[in-house]
This record gives structure tokens, sequence and C-alpha cells, in this order.
């Protein structure tokens, strides 16, 4: 048999440079700032979808005060009291709610909790002219930030539970505080 020499068209020509070399394998670090760019740019998209379907619903701002508590006990020593009567009187009044408990629909309930207006009374210990002007301040303490209401008992009633009439009472200690009474 004769042996041919192989077609110069079928031989492979001679690479003149290299293959490139396989791709190294990245480092922990490179990894995890590449999953760290694309977890953001996921977050990023998640939060606008969540603007843009929770745009159409009304959202009331949270108040801190009904979010931020601390536990009460009936030990609780009672703050240095302003130094005038008004004030110093609805901040007791505030100090008797916050140990004795608060209640709605009566001056004082069967387990001796008081309502603002009870706790009130009780504080003035008698001098109608010191309860009827602690009403009017924590009356204009209420109506600084609740429209439409007609009296103390009213707005006390109007509640579930004691945190906004007691705050409210605390800042009209402080309003008293500010207008010397």
């Amino acid at each position: 048999m004769p042996t041919h020499a192989p077609s110069p068209a079928l031989t492979q020509p001679v690479p003149t440079t290299q293959a490139a070399a396989p791709p190294a394998e990245l480092s922990l670090e490179e990894r995890l700032a590449f999953t760290n760019a694309a977890m953001t740019v996921r977050l990023e998209e998640a939060a606008v979808a969540y603007e843009v379907n929770t745009a159409h619903i009304d959202v009331e701002p949270v108040d801190l005060a009904d979010v931020l508590t601390v536990p009460l006990t009936p030990a609780l020593q009672p703050p240095t009291l302003y130094p005038t009567p008004v004030a110093a009187m609805l901040q007791r009044a505030h100090h008797r709610l916050l140990t004795g408990g608060w209640c709605s629909g009566a001056l004082v309930d069967v387990e001796g909790a008081r309502c603002l207006y009870g706790s009130i009374h009780a504080e003035a210990r008698g001098d109608q002219n010191l309860e009827s002007r602690g009403l009017q301040v924590l009356m204009d303490a209420i109506r600084r930030k609740f429209t439409g209401v007609d009296s103390v008992p009213f707005f006390n009633d109007g509640f579930a539970n004691g945190r906004i009439p007691m705050r409210m009472l605390d800042q009209a200690a402080d309003l008293a505080h500010a207008r010397g009474l």
C-alpha cells in the first residue's frame, strides 16, 4: 500500500498563541461582594414595589408615647411636685392614676381605680377652686389635641385603656406649670 503524505488542506494549523487559561475561582470576599450587590438590587426593587402597592393605604402616624411604656408598681415614688398649686395637684392626680389604676364609667370603681375627674376630685381635697382650675387646664390640654370634647368625663370614657387620658393629665400638669397656676 502506498503511503500518501497528508494533504495540506487536512493538516491542523499550529496555534501561534496559547489558549486562554480557565477562569480562576473567585475568593470568598469576591463572592460575598457580588452576593451583597445582587441582594441590594433585589431589596431596592422590593422597596419600590412595596411603596407602589401600599401608596393607596391611609396610615395614621404612631405616637411613641403609646408604644413605649414602663412597668409601674404600687411602690412607685411620686415625682418632685411642681411648685404651683394647680400643677402640683394635677401631678398628684396623675400619680394616683399610675399607682391606683384608671377606670371609665365611674368616679371610682370597685377595685379603687379612678377616672380623670375622680383623681382630680380626690387630690383637690375639697378645694373647689383648685378642682375647677385643674379641670379647666385639663380641658385646655385635651382640646389642643382632640376636637369635639365637651367634658373631662366624656373624654375619659371614650377610651378602652388609660394611656391617653393619663398622658393628657400629665400634659395638663406641664401646662399649668407653664402658666404659673
